[in-house]
């Protein structure tokens, strides 16, 4: 038999979680997340680079109006700047892109001092292309500063733009150089916006994923918890039965030696109540488990290989046709094994029944050899029918559990021909565990 994969893809098993690595699978949020991760790194490294190069780049396009004072104006007015020496010129050129190396610690102030000499510019007469510095002003603002402040910075906006056009500084065309001003300043505003809405969300995107993950750990945590103590129930059940056993057979054997009058009275009887008090000592680290209310109670002994036929024949009638092997001598196995492969044959046939399909069938094989169980549970049911994307369910985390308490591997997955699912689980038993 070639073992199947080690894989959790369907059933119960831990499936991966839908966390950021989902994120950055899709082509449009990783790419906009890996777009935003490099620039947050750059900017964290050198926060001045991009600042600085807003400001020279604002500078830069005043250049045209230093170098030909008689241009035209953007809306078809002769500008004569004879009057307005060339040093405030560039004084204004100065004072409207400097303040953007603060646009984004302070946008508000940044604003402010751009508005004001902007007035005072148009005030003189003169329109100069470093006029954009109040729209890179406008999207800082709106993309960090408050809303409060930005509602108030649009409206200084539309003002002073149309006083600046009807009165202070008249063009030739008002009503189309108003409508193209305050259409770049509504763009700006809107572009900073947009950025700010996006940036708010691949923020909660990244948190939501961090969440996920979180939460997926702790539920895998909790899962294994609650199958270790099932187990340590089960567990407490055997070994304690095994020890009154013991208990039983050493006092009616030192009874039996003080009535020959043999010297191992003494022995047995010390062998007794060391056995006592192991069963003391294990009620109290192990039977606290059984104040957990919300489990179900044990009412008999723990299910072992013959009890194989019952779970068998209650999931025939359920309506999963099964097939049923053994080999070699399982008699000889101890409580503890044989309850292990009785748990993981319910498990397997358990995420059978879920997951398979209505057409299902399944087959079970446990072999025994000298030292190692072999438990196999194959079912034809479409391996895709139980995908599932995430949650850590009990039945497979069990069978890992279970199955490392003796030192065994579990493979889990399609079978190499590709059809159905396959759970093959190998136990190491040393040749002393035996049934007593």
């Amino acid at each position: 038999m070639t073992p199947a994969p080690e894989t959790s893809a369907r059933g119960t098993a831990t499936a991966p979680s839908p966390g950021l690595a989902d994120a950055w699978a899709h082509p449009l949020l990783g790419r906009m997340l890996r777009g935003r991760s490099a620039r947050r790194r750059l900017d964290q490294r050198h926060p001045w680079l991009l600042d600085t190069a807003v400001v020279l780049v604002v500078f830069l396009l005043s250049l045209p109006d230093l170098l030909a004072p008689g241009r035209h104006g953007p809306f078809g007015d002769a500008m004569d700047r004879s009057h307005v020496p060339t040093a405030v010129l560039i004084a204004f050129a100065v004072a409207l892109a400097v303040p953007l190396w603060w646009r984004r610690r302070n946008p508000a102030v940044t604003y402010g001092v751009i508005a004001a000499v902007l007035l005072a510019q148009w005030s003189l007469g003169v329109w100069q292309q470093t006029g954009t510095a109040a729209l890179v002003a406008l999207y800082s603002l709106a993309l960090h500063g408050s809303l409060a402040a930005l509602s108030w910075a649009a409206a200084v906006t539309a003002a002073e733009m149309t006083l600046a056009v009807r009165l202070l500084a008249p063009i030739e065309h008002p009503f189309l150089g108003l409508f193209f001003l305050l259409g770049t300043a509504t763009a700006a505003v809107a572009i900073g916006l947009t950025l700010r809405i996006r940036r708010l969300y691949l923020a909660a995107l990244e948190d939501r994923a961090a969440r996920l993950e979180v939460e997926h750990d702790q539920s895998v945590r909790l899962t294994t918890a609650a199958e270790r103590a099932r187990i340590a129930r089960e567990m407490h059940d055997i070994v304690g039965h095994n020890l009154s056993v013991m208990v039983s057979l050493a006092d009616g054997a030192a009874t039996l030696a003080t009535n020959r009058g043999e010297t191992s009275s003494d022995a047995l009887r010390i062998l007794a109540d060391t056995g006592r008090q192991a069963m003391s000592e294990l009620r109290r680290v192990l039977g606290v488990l059984r104040a957990d209310q919300h489990e179900e109670q044990l009412l008999g002994p723990q299910p072992g290989i013959h009890d194989l036929d019952a779970l068998l024949a209650r999931v025939r009638a359920a309506g999963l046709p099964v097939t049923y092997r053994t080999t070699g001598d399982l008699d000889t196995l101890g409580s503890g094994v044989q309850l292990t492969v009785y748990r993981i044959v319910q498990e397997a046939l358990t995420n059978t029944l879920k997951h398979g399909g209505p057409d299902a069938t399944a087959d079970v094989t446990v072999a025994k050899d000298t030292a190692a169980v072999r438990v196999r549970v194959a079912d034809t049911g479409a391996p895709e029918a139980g995908a599932r994307s995430g949650g850590a369910g009990h039945g497979l985390v069990g069978i890992r559990q279970r199955a490392a308490m003796y030192g065994g591997t579990v493979s889990l997955g399609p079978p190499a021909d590709g059809h159905g699912w396959l759970i093959d689980v190998m136990l190491d038993v040393p040749p002393g565990v035996h049934q007593p």
